[in-house]
C-alpha cells in the first residue's frame, strides 16, 4: 500500500477528494499525511476532520532537508501529491522522490499560468477570457516541470 503525502496551502478541496478517494475503498494507497505551509489554511482543519496528521512547516522548514526527510521518513511517505501547493518544490524533494511527485493544477496551461494563478483564480480568468473550456493538469514534477 502506497503511503501519500498531500501538500496543500489552501481551502484544501482537493486534497479532502484525495482522502475521500483513498478512505471510501481499498485502492492500493492512503493519506498517511498533509503537510501545508501556512497556519490558517482551510486544508488543516478538512484533514484533521478525516483523521489524517497534519504537519504546519514553514518555508524555510520545508526547503531545509535535515527538517523535511525525517517527517516524510516519520510518516512512511511513498508518494507526494500537490493539490493547491504554492511553493516550489526544493531539488532533494524532486531527487528523492524522483517520478513520485504529482502537480494537480487548474487549466488551461500555459496560458493561465504564473503569479497569482491557482485555484479558482485560474478558471475566473478562464472565464473572463471567453476561453470555452476549462480544466485541470496532473503531471509528474520535475526538475524542469513544476
Amino acid at each position: 500500500m502506497k503511503r501519500i503525502a498531500i501538500f496543500a496551502s489552501g481551502n484544501g478541496s482537493n486534497a479532502e477528494n484525495i482522502i475521500r478517494h483513498f478512505q471510501d475503498a481499498p485502492r492500493g494507497g492512503e493519506v498517511a499525511l498533509v503537510v501545508c505551509n501556512k497556519p490558517e489554511a482551510g486544508v488543516i482543519g478538512r484533514a484533521s476532520r478525516l483523521n489524517v496528521p497534519v504537519e504546519v512547516l514553514t518555508g524555510a522548514e520545508i526547503r531545509d532537508p535535515e527538517r523535511m526527510l525525517p517527517v516524510l521518513e516519520r510518516y512512511g511517505v511513498d508518494v507526494i501529491v500537490l493539490a493547491g501547493f504554492l511553493l516550489m518544490i526544493p531539488s532533494f524533494l524532486i531527487e528523492r522522490y524522483n517520478e513520485r511527485i504529482v502537480n494537480i493544477h487548474p487549466s488551461l496551461l500555459p496560458k493561465f499560468g504564473g503569479k497569482g494563478m491557482y485555484g479558482r483564480h485560474v478558471h475566473e480568468a478562464v472565464v473572463a477570457a471567453g476561453e470555452r473550456e476549462s480544466g485541470i493538469t496532473v503531471h509528474f514534477v520535475s526538475d524542469k516541470c513544476d
